[in-house]
């Protein structure tokens, strides 16, 4: 198959010069551990000791990472993507919150972020995280199937009307709705409550789509239930794949709690299981619809390779690909030039409260063997390009 991913011009068309340079500069950082958790000890405490840092981190790992501060710091983003065949999913991106005045503005948010997507064909998916619209530790209770106080169901109804309310207006919108996966030990309850939302509402196609992170074993299985229940039941199953965020969490706290970890006991195992999952949904396209959020070339380059053989359209709406923004732009905006469906992650908000998700990517780059080399290579090799070497 022809390596489309390898061109630097079509990857980077859209980036200056000087992005260029601070894109070279942050994965040089970011390709050095010590310096990751240095940069992140240092900017936690500035953040919290409120030392003027914002604007320095809003020049450089914000903006290469985000979209902006709030959904309509995000449009020249998205409209600038879009030029080239990129599409966008606003994600708002401030986590840990733990109030009920917090989980209805996170709410609030994502119906805006859908009323958003409504008005523009560059938007196709709003997202948002379980964790934004309930506690962590109400999911943890009923994933343990533990019984809730009186108190503690009120506020689960609480959490289920807010799922609801997001899903029926994405229905009504007719705007797909990305459901973010997460910690294991809250995954359980999270998955229950979306299956009933896709119930509810896919009943003509995939609306809502929950998302399977496949570096767990029992991701695959999962899936074959829920499709066994989909057909019986008459609906229809919005997927994102993806490898997963929480390793190191998740192995420490199996370790901790002495159960056998839910994470594949090796890199190429998690591969395998996130393309037998692929091609299972490919397989299975008259009920299901992928969203393939990966920054593996090989994997997508199979994706591709399972639409050619089966006759897929290109820009078949139940096939997308997606990237977050500010990584692997070789694989975007290569897809899209090609013309496949490809939507990248674009987070917002405001610069001190989406430091803990920026965190997280410079450590999980910092961890996933070849990522950042590979960008740096890309860029480098752009950046030669551009001078004529």
């Amino acid at each position: 198959m022809e390596k489309i991913f390898n061109n630097t011009q079509v990857a980077f068309s859209l980036k200056t010069d000087t992005e260029l340079d601070r894109a070279y500069f942050l994965f040089k950082l970011i390709a050095n551990e010590p310096l990751v958790r240095i940069g992140t000890a240092v900017t936690n405490f500035a953040i919290k000791a409120h030392l003027p840092v914002e604007g320095l981190i809003r020049a450089t790992v914000f903006d290469h990472f985000c979209g902006g501060v709030n959904e309509a710091d995000c449009l020249p983003v998205v409209d600038k993507m879009y030029t080239k065949g990129v599409s966008s999913v606003l994600d708002y991106s401030v986590e840990g919150k733990e109030e009920e005045a917090q989980f209805d503005a996170a709410l609030e948010m994502t119906l805006k972020t859908i009323h958003f997507a409504e008005e523009r064909k560059s938007i196709p998916f709003a997202v948002f995280k379980p964790t934004g619209f309930g506690r962590f530790e109400l999911y943890e209770k009923l994933g343990e199937k533990k019984s809730l106080t009186p108190e503690e169901q009120k506020e689960w109804d609480r959490v289920v009307a807010r799922f609801d309310k997001v899903c029926k207006t994405a229905h009504d919108k007719d705007v797909a709705l990305l459901i973010d996966g997460e910690e294991s030990w809250m995954q359980d309850a999270a998955d229950d409550l979306v299956a009933n939302m896709m119930r509810k509402y896919n009943q003509k196609k995939a609306i809502v789509f929950n998302t399977l992170q496949m570096y767990r074993w029992d991701r695959l299985d999962y899936l074959k239930k829920l499709h066994d229940q989909a057909k019986s039941e008459g609906f229809y199953i919005g997927m994102k794949l993806v490898r997963g965020a929480y390793m190191e969490k998740e192995i420490n706290r199996a370790a901790e709690k002495g159960y056998m970890s839910p994470i594949c006991a090796t890199k190429e195992a998690t591969d395998e299981n996130y393309d037998a999952s692929v091609l299972y949904m490919v397989e299975h396209l008259d009920a299901m619809s992928i969203f393939a959020g990966t920054h593996n070339e090989e994997s997508s380059y199979r994706l591709i390779d399972l639409m050619q053989k089966n006759n897929i359209a290109k820009n078949d709406d139940r096939i997308w690909f997606g990237q977050l923004y500010g990584m692997s732009d070789n694989i975007s905006y290569n897809l899209a030039e090609n013309g496949y469906n490809v939507a990248k992650y674009l987070p917002f908000g405001p610069v001190r409260h989406v430091m803990p998700y920026l965190i997280r990517r410079a450590e999980e780059n910092t961890s996933v063997a070849g990522q950042t080399n590979r960008e740096l290579t890309l860029i480098k090799t752009e950046r030669d390009r551009r001078k004529g070497k």
